[in-house]
């Protein structure tokens, strides 16, 4: 315990513990929504629509935001609209496309030459994160948090009523693009942290396990992000201890933390 307290003098480890925590509270929260909404494909195949631009924009030698964000955010509110028009279409439409996108991110990497450079993205590297990333994750968390806070109601009805919403005259399309643009940058900033593979993980699994236990809406996002926050600190405790990837630390601690409240609920019941 006391050689991982140490290794908060570095001034990379409070980086990575500062943005990563609050990239997987965004997250979980953001999360609540799509799975609540069967939308749980989202981030897998955001994530890798996200690699593909990332490794384009590598080869083209331009910044890798200036094409991430924008084709991220265009693919998650297409996917958005395909899901919900079609259901299981949807779901059949976003599984070929994201194959398809990590492919064609791999052979345009490959080919440029750049295929070294990537393995961050594919893979994640917390201890990586820049003060910019961490600058962006204090600014994406303020907006999902407040924007959770100042319009839960209107939130709350969209997730579980669009026709009652639009009834009562809320623009739910408009309120589709705000969670669309959200989830696109947490994917986008949360590839940093766990890589292409894994960011749906810390998307879906807090949620996941928070609708065993929760009895409401408010307390199923207050759950999510609690069990993310402890997922994340555990899990890069797990990667510092047994030195494995800290992404993959995450996904385990919060699969661990599914499973154990799954048992608990079931011995309970």
């Amino acid at each position: 315990m006391n050689e991982l307290l140490g290794l908060l003098e570095y001034p990379f480890v409070r980086r990575a513990l500062i943005a990563g925590s609050l990239i997987s509270v965004c997250a979980s929260v953001l999360g609540v929504v799509l799975v609540l909404k069967h939308y749980s494909l989202i981030g897998h195949g955001l994530s890798e629509i996200g690699f593909a631009s990332l490794s384009i924009s590598s080869a083209l030698e331009i910044p890798p935001m200036w094409a991430a964000v924008p084709s991220v955010f265009i693919a998650s509110f297409v996917i958005m609209t395909v899901s919900r028009k079609y259901k299981t279409a949807g779901d059949i439409a976003i599984a070929a496309a994201s194959s398809a996108a990590l492919a064609l991110g791999i052979a345009v990497s490959s080919l440029a030459g750049k295929s070294s450079g990537m393995g961050a993205y594919l893979f994640g590297s917390v201890l990586a994160m820049s003060d910019i990333d961490m600058y962006m994750s204090v600014i994406l968390s303020l907006a999902v948090i407040m924007t959770f806070i100042l319009f839960y109601n209107r939130l709350f009805l969209i997730t579980y009523s669009e026709d009652y919403a639009r009834t009562l005259g809320i623009n739910v399309s408009l309120w589709q693009s705000v969670i669309s643009f959200l989830t696109a940058m947490v994917v986008v900033v949360g590839m940093r942290m766990t890589g292409t593979l894994l960011i749906s993980g810390v998307i879906i699994l807090p949620a996941v396990t928070a609708r065993i236990i929760a009895g409401g809406f408010r307390s199923l996002v207050v759950i999510s992000g609690v069990v993310s926050f402890i997922a994340f600190i555990s899990g890069l405790c797990v990667s510092f201890v047994f030195n494995i990837p800290a992404g993959a630390g995450v996904i385990l601690m919060n699969t661990a933390i599914l499973i154990l409240v799954k048992i608990f609920a079931r011995a309970k019941s």
